[in-house]
């Protein structure tokens, strides 16, 4: 199956690519010059797909599955890490059904698709890449949860916790970890002997009455790891949990900033890049829109309050970000400058908003319903509000960039690649 050059190559001077023979439905990891990730096929099953990041041409594809992955997380993607001498190595869940185990964790060289070892498992949130480790939680459905790290060439257990544990960054010294229990917390630990450097509560971050059922996002930038963690209305109690967005230095911990009771919006930059909230006061009235500064929490743009426009809209930023549209479907929007806060005309603004404002689960074969892939974005002109055509690249703070390739999947599923030497930066999804 070839990859084919599409509209992105009319465009644009630098390598580029597009695959649409696969339908991608996580996000897709990269490392030593192969892309991996988790694609539906028509009929609802799910493979672990790896594409030559050179030209976007299909290495090798094999089923795929998610074992006690929860809906709200959206469908894991493979983690895939280099080995050294241009080696890499994909590691993802592949279907059993042996006794007590619901999974295979298996390790595959990155180009060949070769099987160099496997692991059965219970129930897991999938692997993740810790700087030259695997990172896994295990037995997620059982009280004998815990987090193993892995040789990705052996398959050697190295060093485990106890609980469940998601990788928010890492290098090749140290991890940084979200421990999900009652109290939740972010921990660094040395990847080597799996000592603990230091721990942050994320009560101290944002103040007491934490749940994490809303959800969360964590995006690494320069020496700090800004969190978000979201608002969730209790279904007992009706009162809402603590939420907002902080900072950490990586280096020790202590904590930079702190934006109690402010939402993230959606489409927006990487909470470590370009943060973008919505103030919500204590009655549960939404404020404004502003752009943080993430290395400082400061506020360096916004629009307030009375000037958001009734109902019916949605988010469109353009590729700078530096300002704010809101985008009617087929009809004019308004578009704001983010830094001066003043109207700014609509008839040649552009603006990047989701493609689908409903969309469906996907319809999965023998998983929980209530998975969704990752979203797409198409630009609209806000001056008619009608998609542009043909499509363009999607902007860096959507994208992100690795290694000056960025990556992103269409409204298809397909998946799309430009080496235009943007520097190494998170995208939306952190």
């Amino acid at each position: 199956m070839t990859a084919c050059a599409g509209s992105d190559a009319a465009t644009s001077k630098f390598p580029t690519w597009h695959n649409s023979q696969v339908n991608a439905v996580s996000r897709m990891m990269v490392a030593g010059g192969v892309v991996a990730a988790t694609s539906m096929k028509p009929d609802g099953a799910l493979e672990t797909v790896a594409v030559d990041l050179s030209n976007g041409k299909r290495l090798w594809a094999y089923p795929a599955t998610m074992a006690g992955r929860l809906p709200g997380m959206g469908v894991s993607a493979p983690a895939i890490m280099e080995t050294g001498k241009g080696q890499g190595v994909v590691v993802a869940l592949d279907p059993t059904k042996k006794g007590r185990w619901n999974a295979l964790l298996i390790a595959r060289d990155a180009h060949s698709g070769v099987q160099k070892w496997t692991r059965p498992i219970h129930s897991s949130f999938g692997p993740q890449r810790c700087g030259p480790y695997v990172c896994v939680s295990e037995h997620t459905a059982l009280a004998g949860a815990r987090t193993v790290v892995l040789d990705p060439a052996t398959g050697k257990q190295m060093w485990k916790l106890p609980g469940i544990s998601e990788v928010e960054w890492s290098d090749q010294e140290r991890v940084l970890l979200l421990r999900l229990a009652s109290n939740p917390m972010v921990e660094s630990y040395e990847l080597k002997s799996g000592k603990l450097q230091w721990q942050q509560p994320i009560e101290q971050a944002l103040g007491p009455g934490i749940d994490m059922s809303g959800g969360w996002a964590f995006g690494g930038t320069g020496d700090d790891l800004v969190g978000y963690v979201a608002p969730y209305t209790n279904p007992q109690s009706k009162k809402v949990s603590t939420f907002g967005l902080f900072s950490v230095k990586i280096a020790d911990g202590t904590i930079n900033w702190m934006r109690p009771s402010v939402v993230r919006v959606y489409p927006s930059g990487s909470p470590g890049l370009a943060p973008v909230v919505r103030p919500v006061d204590r009655q549960g009235s939404y404020g404004g829109f502003a752009r943080l500064d993430s290395a400082s929490g400061r506020v360096v743009g916004q629009v307030t309050a009375a000037d958001v426009p009734g109902s019916g809209w949605w988010l469109a930023f353009p590729d700078r970000m530096d300002k704010l549209g809101f985008l009617k479907h087929g009809a004019k929007g308004t578009s704001f400058d983010l830094v001066s806060g003043k109207p700014v005309a609509v008839e040649a603004e552009r603006g990047w908003s989701f493609c689908v404002t409903d969309p469906k689960p996907l319809p999965l074969r023998g998983q929980a319903p209530g998975f969704y892939s990752t979203a797409a974005l198409c630009e609209y002109d806000l001056g008619t509000g009608k998609r542009v055509s043909p499509a363009t690249t999607p902007p860096p703070w959507f994208t992100g960039s690795q290694d000056g390739w960025r990556l992103w999947r269409d409204d298809k599923g397909a998946m799309h690649a430009v080496n235009d030497h943007t520097a190494t930066a998170p995208g939306m999804y952190g």
